[in-house]
């Protein structure tokens, strides 16, 4: 795909070096709008609304969806009113909000001018629910059925509104005041009768969100239900949007995105990499790395207050980075697994134990068969070959070694598993609890086990 991409745009850059508009136009429109808009991310910014104006009218506004913020502000300052107006009215309102959103005050201005009251309207009514909402994510344009209508009438309406309407493959059926009382698909409307009354079968079990919902809750709901469009209500369950697969998916990849962020220590920006100044990336990346290091002086501070002991069996201090490490990897993979099945709604704050007494016993056996391969390598390796080890206690301080490593696998993989749960419990993004974060708190935790166990046993 990306070689092609490439062939692409050589021939596109081709035909506008040459000026051949004909042969370019009839390039572009047998292509897909995503392929154009990525096509376009390397023209320059004096080529773009050339490019632009070559496409036809509905596929123009394809395209100027799928680009990035800086692309349609360059578009939108080059538009006359006119064309812009165009553009706009071949937009959905969904896709009219989130642009209107994310540009400059002063171009958001200029494009809710050139939009006629009612459109200006619902996109202000959309950029009033919380970014983190359903109501933001929807859209207001959707076939919607009266209960008394015979399938030939809805007929007549989908051919009536459908072009302006997103999906035309699930329609709602609605009463006064429009409460949603069911939903049909247009599947069923095709195998049924013309004079069939939508009431009679349409789907009344219908699944729906509320404008308020958590919008990553909201695209877990595609998944779990099959479903390419999902009706919201407002609290007196009037039908008020709907939103559909394609915006869900985008929910889905943004929540990824921010997950993983937060899981290496980052904090979660809208831009991509490349679009992200140096200035931009040091701010997003200076908070943790700076907690973390403070943190790290808990470590310090332990390793300070047993030097004096372990001046008598230095051989133990060698084994400290294998011993935090161990932990730092077994807690995050806990920790990982654990936000995942957070995410996918596999477990809830409810299953915190059921999730610790799992944890617990794999890593008892990780535990034991590390410990177990670890005092083999730790006897033939560090004892018979490096003679790391010359006090006479050899196997006092190899078993302080290994009995250290199976307790604090067995710790780490507890925090691993509870910190998440925990987190989500108290209103916090679980990811936060990830590698960095388990690391640092395990570092101290290793430590303290270690040295307990080595005053116990060797110091």
């Amino acid at each position: 795909m990306e070689e092609w991409i490439n062939e692409l745009e050589e021939d596109v850059f081709e035909l506008i070096k040459n000026k051949r508009f004909v042969q370019l136009k009839q390039l572009l429109s047998e292509m897909q709008p995503a392929d154009i808009a990525e096509i376009f991310e390397q023209a320059t910014d004096k080529d773009i609304p050339v490019l632009f104006r070559i496409l036809p009218k509905e596929l123009a506004a394809e395209v100027f969806v799928e680009f990035d913020s800086d692309k349609q502000e360059i578009l939108v300052n080059s538009f006359s009113d006119s064309e812009l107006r165009e553009v706009l009215d071949e937009l959905f309102m969904d896709d009219a909000a989130d642009i209107v959103e994310e540009m400059p005050a002063t171009v958001a201005k200029r494009i809710l001018k050139n939009t006629d009251a009612n459109t200006r309207r619902q996109i202000n009514q959309l950029l009033a629910y919380p970014d983190d909402s359903a109501g933001s994510i929807m859209t207001t344009e959707y076939i919607d059925l009266k209960r008394t209508m015979t399938v030939d009438e809805a007929f007549d309406r989908i051919r009536k509104i459908g072009f302006d309407t997103e999906t035309i493959y699930t329609c709602y059926v609605i009463g006064s005041r429009r409460k949603l009382f069911g939903t049909i698909s247009l599947r069923d409307l095709l195998l049924s009768g013309k004079d069939e009354i939508i009431g009679d079968i349409m789907d009344e079990n219908v699944v729906s969100a509320h404008t308020l919902d958590n919008k990553e809750d909201v695209a877990a709901m595609f998944e779990r239900y099959d479903m390419l469009a999902l009706p919201v209500v407002d609290s007196e369950g009037r039908l008020v949007g709907i939103v559909t697969v394609d915006d869900a998916i985008d929910v889905i990849q943004e929540a990824a995105s921010e997950d993983i962020e937060l899981m290496a220590a980052i904090l979660p920006s809208e831009k991509t990499y490349l679009k992200t100044g140096v200035f931009e990336t040091f701010k997003s990346r200076i908070p943790w790395l700076l907690f973390l290091m403070i943190s790290a002086t808990f470590t310090g501070a332990i390793i300070s207050s047993f030097e004096a002991r372990l001046a008598q069996c230095i051989a133990l201090v060698a084994f400290i980075p294998m011993l935090m490490g161990t932990g730092g990897n077994a807690g995050s993979q806990t920790s990982v697994s654990v936000i995942r099945a957070l995410s996918l709604g596999d477990i809830e704050f409810k299953d915190i134990m059921r999730v610790i007494w799992k944890e617990l016993r794999v890593a008892v056996i990780i535990g034991v068969v590390l410990g177990v391969i670890n005092f083999i390598k730790l006897y033939l390796v560090d004892f018979l070959w490096l003679h790391t080890f010359d006090t006479g206690a050899e196997l006092v301080e190899m078993a302080t070694i290994c009995l250290t490593l199976i307790f604090v696998i067995i710790v780490a993989k507890m925090l691993g598993a509870a910190l998440p749960i925990i987190a989500k419990k108290i209103g916090l993004d679980p990811a936060v609890m990830a590698s960095p974060l388990v690391t640092t708190i395990l570092d101290a935790v290793s430590l303290l086990i270690y040295f307990g166990i080595a005053a116990a046993l060797v110091l």
